[in-house]
């Protein structure tokens, strides 16, 4: 069962980074058209997510999943609202969360590494 939960976690990593770096591509590829407009984020946001879900299937503890995702996604939407690319009002207050659940998560992840 281990190698079976180790397999998906790459494929999820590596479907994840795709869907990042190539949102429209690999939407064409899944769904047969692009994306369109504040579709690009979010597909970027699931993107995030997906590689979460495959660094938490990971052996080791399962919230540096959590945490790599909630880092990744406060800094990526703070890159949108710094270049204008996203001006939505709950922007920024996401923004603040997800550095705030990183900062805890960095606790409990430091904290189950050490017993």
């Amino acid at each position: 069962m281990k190698h079976v939960l180790t397999v998906a976690a790459i494929g999820e990593i590596l479907t994840g980074v795709a869907l990042f770096l190539a949102p429209s591509f690999v939407a064409s590829l899944l769904l047969g058209g692009p994306l369109a407009d504040v579709a690009w984020p979010v597909a970027r946001v699931a993107g995030l997510a997906l590689i979460g879900l495959g660094i938490a299937c990971w052996p080791g503890p399962p919230a540096a999943g959590m945490l790599v995702y909630s880092a990744a996604v406060a800094l990526f939407l703070a890159w949108l609202g710094f270049t204008g690319a996203a001006t939505g009002p709950f922007l920024w207050p996401v923004v603040i969360v997800h550095l705030i659940l990183t900062g805890l998560l960095i606790g409990s992840v430091a904290r189950s590494a050490r017993g």
